[in-house]
C-alpha cells in the first residue's frame, strides 16, 4: 500500500521520481524493473502525443456539443462564451505556460528517442529571429520537443530567447485544441500572428517555422534527405520586413522514425494527398511505427531513433519595408547556402555517410 501511495503522489507532484524509486524497490517483480517501468513511460509520453495530435480536436469538439444536451449545457456556453472572446489571442502572441512547457511527461518523451537539441552559436537577446525548421517528418517530434517544450533546456542553452512554434492556423479554431497548443508556445502560421511576434512583442523572439510544411511530409522516410525549399520564399520576405535575423535549423533523425509509402509524382495516389493538403492544410500519409506492446508489430509508436536538432548559425538580415524579388531572391539563396552547409558539417558526426547528400526541391 505504501508502495502505490508513493507512485501516486509522484504523479500528481508531476516529478515522475516518485513512481520510479516505489515501483523500482520490487525486486521480486522482474516486469517492474526499474528500466523497464522507466521505458514503458517514455513510451506512454509519446504515444499520448500522437494520439493527442490525432483526436484531440475532434473529441474535444464532440464532448463540448454533447454537454449542450445535457444538465451541464452551462458549463459549454460559457466555455464558448470565453472562446469568443478570447479568438483572436493565438494572432498576439498567445498564452504560453511555463508550467506545461515543465510537464514531467516531456522529460520521458525526451529520452525516449532521444530528442537532443545542439547549438552551434550564441544568439543576441536584442535581435528577433526566425527558425527555418528542417525537416518536416511525420510528426515534427523534433519541433516539438526542443521549441514547444523545455525538455531539451532551450532557456538554458539560449538565454533571452522566447522561442514560438508555429503550426496550421486551423487548430486554432478548434475548442481546447487551441489552448492546449498556446500552453506550449505554440501559434499559427499566419502573416498576422508572426508580424505580431517580431514587431510587437520586444525582442528576443525567436519564431520557428517548418518551412516545407505538409508537401515536405509526403516525401520523408528513412534515408531520404529531401527538404521543400526552392520556392518557399515567403519566410525570407517576412524576415527582411520585420529585420529577424535567418537561422537554418536541422534535425537529423526526424525522417527515421516512421516508415512510409511515398507514392510517385504523377500516381493517382500523389494527386490524391496534394488535394487534401491544398483543401485542409495536411496530407493523408500512409504510414506506420512500431506496435505498444511489440517492436516486431506495427502500429502508430514511431521507432526509437535519435533525433538531433541542429540550430546553425543565424545571419543577419537588414530591415526592408517592401523588398523586391531580387533581393528577397539574395537572402533566400544566402539561406539555402547555410542550410547545405549545415546539413555537411553535421551529418557524419550523427550517423549519416560521409556521401549522403540533402536534395532541395
Amino acid at each position: 500500500m505504501k508502495t502505490i501511495i508513493a507512485a501516486h503522489s509522484g504523479i500528481l507532484r508531476g516529478t515522475g521520481a516518485s513512481i520510479l524509486s516505489a515501483l523500482g524497490n520490487l525486486p521480486s517483480l522482474p516486469w517492474l524493473a526499474r528500466s523497464k517501468i522507466e521505458r514503458h513511460l517514455q513510451m506512454i509520453s509519446v504515444y499520448q502525443w500522437v494520439i493527442s495530435f490525432l483526436i484531440m480536436g475532434i473529441t474535444s469538439t464532440i464532448i463540448l456539443c454533447y454537454i449542450f444536451f445535457t444538465n451541464l449545457w452551462p458549463i459549454a456556453a460559457l466555455y464558448f462564451s470565453w472562446l469568443i472572446i478570447d479568438w483572436n489571442t493565438p494572432n498576439q502572441g498567445g498564452r504560453r505556460s511555463k508550467w506545461v512547457r515543465n510537464w514531467a511527461v516531456w522529460r520521458y518523451f525526451r529520452e525516449y528517442f532521444p530528442v537532443r537539441l545542439v547549438k552551434t552559436h550564441n544568439l543576441d537577446p536584442t535581435r528577433n529571429y526566425i527558425f527555418g525548421y528542417h525537416p518536416h517528418g511525420i510528426f515534427c517530434f523534433g519541433a516539438f520537443c526542443n521549441f514547444g517544450t523545455e525538455a531539451t533546456g532551450f532557456s538554458n542553452k539560449f538565454p533571452g530567447i522566447r522561442p514560438s512554434l508555429a503550426t496550421l492556423a486551423g487548430n486554432f479554431r478548434i475548442p481546447i485544441l487551441r489552448d492546449y497548443l498556446m500552453s506550449g508556445g505554440i501559434f499559427p502560421v499566419t502573416r498576422d500572428a508572426i508580424d505580431f511576434l517580431l514587431s510587437k512583442n520586444g525582442t528576443g523572439n525567436a519564431v520557428i517555422i517548418v518551412i516545407g510544411g505538409a508537401a515536405e511530409s509526403l516525401d520523408c522516410s528513412p534515408g531520404n534527405n529531401v527538404v521543400t525549399l526552392k520556392n518557399r520564399k515567403g519566410f525570407v520576405k517576412i524576415a527582411l520586413q520585420n529585420g529577424a535575423d535567418l537561422v537554418p535549423v536541422y534535425t537529423f533523425g526526424e525522417n527515421e522514425v516512421y516508415q512510409q509509402i511515398i507514392f510517385k509524382e504523377g500516381s493517382l495516389m500523389r494527386a490524391v494527398q496534394r488535394k487534401f493538403q491544398k483543401l485542409i492544410g495536411f496530407a493523408p500519409l500512409v504510414f506506420h511505427g512500431r506496435g505498444f506492446f511489440s517492436s516486431s508489430s506495427w502500429g502508430l509508436v514511431p521507432y526509437s531513433k535519435p533525433i538531433n536538432t541542429v540550430v546553425g548559425e543565424p545571419f543577419t538580415v537588414p530591415r526592408i519595408e517592401n523588398p523586391s524579388p531580387e533581393e528577397v531572391d539574395i537572402y533566400h539563396r544566402r539561406y539555402m547556402c547555410s542550410l547545405l552547409k549545415l546539413f555537411n558539417k553535421y551529418k557524419t558526426k550523427f550517423g549519416y555517410c560521409e556521401t549522403d547528400r540533402l536534395e532541395v526541391i
